[in-house]
């Protein structure tokens, strides 16, 4: 066969190659290390140093330290015949985080709760706002109750970036509530029979602690919770409405058709399968802000991660409870009790 042009060349340089050629000469052979004289040479192989995690996220929250520390009880704000209700700092992950703590009157130490409120605008929100008849009626029940008004509310330190960094800020905030109380070595308190009460937005900063934090708590209950999705929550909340946030938010981390990975590296039910504590979720079956699916989708999530979860349809409710909020209180209680032994 013959070979012409460009493929003559090739094929003498390739079989030159073969031969050990090189300009057409012959090489010199190798000349090879007597046996006794020989060592291995180890392989050289390079694991790649895995990237770390994006910061705006849920992985970037888990790889970080949660400090929480520094309890204080100021000011007595109300004394009633079952508690004393005080004004409270703590100290979480740097920032000072301001709250109100109802302390039971009798003898300690009591089971402690964490409450997350829900969204209302920092610029009129007043501390402790948001929950004020969960605070009253568990403190009744024998409960200290931690009110946290997460970073950038009433009395804490600000937080510029949150809002863009999808209010993951409040995650880190009940996270050290929690071991605030854990450290605070008062004997009023008891470290070890703790849980979480979050509603609405709330309902997804508990979430959050829970992936995050496996073990943090004995249990956790939400009440009327936000979508575990946040691209839902925008779509419902702040993108009717204009809010300028968004196209922050979008410009910093792409829309979910641009980033996928980010959107989901934001969402609990992505890590579902860390959650250890028991969760109760009580939805009112006619909320027209949270729709009910959303906690429908949320409670398969985690039973098909193979956790303990149990969804409560509330009939006939709205958003905020009214007719059916004391069998929703007795149904927390009930749960509480059960769990925080």
């Amino acid at each position: 066969m013959r070979l012409r042009g460009t493929a003559c060349v090739t094929a003498c340089m390739v079989l030159a190659a073969a031969m050990g050629c090189t300009n057409g000469e012959a090489a010199a052979p190798e000349k090879s290390e007597p046996a006794a004289t020989r060592t291995e040479r180890p392989a050289t192989a390079t694991t790649p140093t895995p990237e770390p995690p994006d910061p705006v996220s849920l992985p970037g929250l888990i790889a970080r330290e949660h400090t929480g520390s520094g309890l204080r009880l100021g000011a007595v704000r109300m004394r009633t015949g079952a508690y004393t209700q005080y004004a409270v700092t703590y100290e979480a992950n740097g920032l000072t985080i301001s709250g109100l703590m109802n302390v039971p009157e009798g003898e300690g130490p009591f089971p402690a709760l964490v409450l997350a409120h829900g969204y209302i605008d920092p610029a009129v929100y007043t501390t402790g706002r948001g929950l004020a008849r969960e605070q009253d009626l568990l403190a009744r029940n024998g409960y200290v109750v931690l009110h946290t008004d997460y970073r950038n509310h009433a009395g804490s330190d600000d937080d510029p970036d949150n809002d863009v960094t999808l209010r993951l800020g409040y995650t880190e905030d009940v996270i050290a509530a929690v071991k605030a109380l854990r450290g605070a070595g008062r004997p009023e308190i008891d470290g070890n029979r703790i849980g979480l009460l979050g509603r609405s937005m709330g309902g997804g900063v508990v979430y959050n602690a829970l992936v995050v934090a496996p073990g943090l708590v004995d249990a956790a209950v939400v009440h009327a919770p936000v979508s575990s999705r946040p691209e839902e929550n925008i779509d419902r909340f702040q993108r009717p409405d204009g809010d300028p946030v968004v196209a922050e938010i979008e410009a910093a981390h792409g829309t979910p058709e641009q980033n996928p990975d980010f959107w989901r590296e934001v969402s609990p039910v992505t890590y579902a399968d860390r959650v250890t504590e028991p969760l109760l979720i009580q939805h009112g079956t006619a909320d027209a802000t949270c729709p009910l699916k959303w906690s429908e989708r949320t409670a398969a999530a985690f039973e098909a991660a193979g956790k303990d979860v149990r969804l409560v349809k509330q009939p006939g409710e709205g958003h905020t409870f009214y007719a059916r909020w004391r069998a929703s209180m007795d149904a927390t209680m009930d749960f509480f009790g059960r769990h925080l032994r």
